[in-house]
């Protein structure tokens, strides 16, 4: 999940990217309750599902999926969309495969928190290194200390309503100060 978006970033084959892309073409499914509803959601019978009257047919008959197993992938910070388990058999899911599917789902959730963290300080030490940048221009130019810059900086943002970061990264990029 991206915001309010769902998508597919990773598939074992393409009987599974054509079944998640159903769902969210149709906006109904396994995997889409799990992230709308929070909780794992299990089919062990497709041929016999009344869930989803427009998804299931299409899955059954043109991808011949007869079970399916989606798990919410969350941390207590974030959801990030579900696992999608599917079978080409009903009853497949038996209970030892739902408990480590739900242990799989957990390590999955927490190596996607860890790329999130990651990520997010990468972007955060990116946006220093500009804002530091644009500090320096504004010292040099105005003749002023750090502190004052930073404080130039944020008068501009709250009185534009644009970004800090935004501003910052035009000053470092055309070495103009902005027309205040």
């Amino acid at each position: 999940m991206q915001g309010r978006t769902i998508r597919t970033p990773a598939s074992s084959d393409g009987v599974v990217r054509r079944g998640d892309a159903l769902q969210y073409e149709l906006d109904e499914g396994p995997c889409l309750d799990s992230t709308r509803h929070h909780e794992t959601i299990i089919s062990h019978d497709l041929g016999r599902e009344e869930r989803w009257p427009r998804w299931t047919p299409q899955v059954v008959v043109e991808l011949g999926i007869r079970g399916m197993m989606s798990l919410w992938l969350y941390t207590n910070e974030c959801s990030y969309g579900a696992l999608n388990l599917y079978a080409d058999r009903a009853n497949a899911f038996e209970p030892k495969d739902c408990a480590n599917a739900q242990g799989f789902a957990t390590q999955v959730s927490v190596a996607l928190a860890a790329r999130r963290e990651i990520y997010q300080r990468s972007v955060a030490m990116e946006n220093r290194t500009v804002i530091g940048q644009a500090e320096g221009i504004l010292m040099e130019r105005l003749g002023i200390d750090a502190e004052q810059a930073f404080t130039y900086l944020r008068r501009i943002s709250q009185t534009e309503h644009r970004k800090l970061i935004t501003i910052c990264s035009e000053i470092v990029e055309t070495r103009q100060l902005p027309s205040h």
